[in-house]
């Protein structure tokens, strides 16, 4: 099992003084958190990317780089790369060269984003959303498993002999996880190319992502892959955490009442009831979380959200310790004595090797 958090790169005004971060600070804090990451002991950090205010990460592969040249064991990733937006063969190279800095510590979701203007940014027709991510994908697949591509399609120029440089190391693509939150055509396209499914289901009601996830199971079995309990699943989350409760939900009320994010809507009770996000202390932060066992089945990477809504950077690092110290170990340990037998572990680059090498990778 995969522990990580993963950020949206909001710049938000703290409600409690009335600051807002500039984007340099927001960038180094980002940059900050992920090294504390790895300090405590997570697996995986992981940056979204947007290309309009408020937010700042427009170049994930940038500033996973930098993290990667100052990290030893941490898996880099996206929590959204756009698939619809940006050229395949683009994502090809960036993230193969990325591969290639971080010794294979790198992986990508796959994503449409929230934003819909950023279509005629980059050219795109928005109703066009679910054709380009698929037919986009088909064209990153490729250019990642063929030497010499020739390709034509629907919504870029053709290809004639194209080598994308440099090729995945040792011969391996970073692994794709399809991220989704309401699209099945998503999820079956995660089946179809054996990939992972990650439902990020910060926002919704777990029965709403249920469905999505028993579709991706069953087409992956479908498709031939395995049983559908191993198919590889990766599950959103919030937490904001004291030792003890009443601080917990006193201290975050002001930010979750005036966050953009959460839409002034469902009162904070209401919003932790209906969907992962715990306020309280470490030990319901571990209920909640093995909570989602029970609903999704057995799956392999667990992301949160930790640093948004205007937290600062010292709240931010605080709460990383404290999960680090009192959250993590347990989580660790519940998740692996209540695995059932045969179900795959997170990927990793060293495992798809050793997977590429007895023919057993697609």
């Amino acid at each position: 099992m995969q522990f990580g958090i993963f950020t949206v790169g909001d710049v938000t005004t703290d409600p409690t003084n009335g600051t807002t971060p500039s984007e340099h600070d927001r960038i180094k804090a980002m940059t900050a958190i992920a090294l504390k990451a790895e300090e405590i002991g997570l697996d995986v950090f992981a940056t979204g990317e947007h290309h309009n205010p408020p937010f700042v990460p427009s170049s994930p592969t940038t500033m996973l780089g930098w993290i990667a040249a100052r990290t030893e064991r941490l898996i880099l990733s996206t929590s959204t790369t756009l698939i619809t937006t940006n050229d395949p063969v683009k994502i090809a190279e960036d993230f193969a060269m990325l591969q290639h800095l971080a010794d294979g510590r790198v992986d990508l979701m796959l994503g449409r984003g929230n934003t819909g203007p950023v279509y005629p940014w980059f050219g795109q027709d928005i109703r066009q959303g679910i054709p380009l991510a698929i037919e986009n994908y088909a064209l990153l697949h490729q250019l990642w498993r063929e030497d010499v591509v020739n390709w034509e399609g629907r919504f870029r120029t053709p290809l004639q002999g194209f080598t994308s440089t440099p090729r995945p190391l040792d011969g391996v693509p970073p692994f794709v996880w399809h991220g989704s939150i309401r699209s099945p055509e998503i999820a079956e396209q995660a089946a179809y190319y054996g990939d992972g499914f990650f439902a990020n289901n910060i926002f919704w009601p777990k029965e709403h992502f249920k469905r999505l996830i028993d579709l991706y199971r069953d087409r992956w079995a479908h498709y031939g892959h395995g049983p559908r309990e191993s198919a590889v699943v990766g599950l959103g989350g919030q937490f904001f955490m004291r030792r003890n409760s009443q601080d917990a939900v006193r201290e975050f009320r002001p930010y979750f009442d005036n966050a953009p994010v959460y839409g002034h809507g469902p009162s904070l009770e209401e919003f932790t009831d209906q969907t992962p996000l715990t306020v309280g202390s470490p030990q319901e932060v571990i209920e909640k979380t093995l909570t989602f066992r029970e609903s999704f089945g057995d799956y392999q990477r667990q992301l949160f959200l930790v640093d948004h809504a205007g937290l600062p950077l010292k709240t931010v690092l605080e709460q990383l310790d404290l999960f680090g110290e009192e959250v993590l170990p347990v989580l660790r340990e519940e998740f692996a004595a209540r695995r059932a037998d045969g179900v795959p572990q997170g990927p990793t680059h060293a495992a798809r090797v050793a997977q590429h090498k007895e023919g057993a990778l697609r």
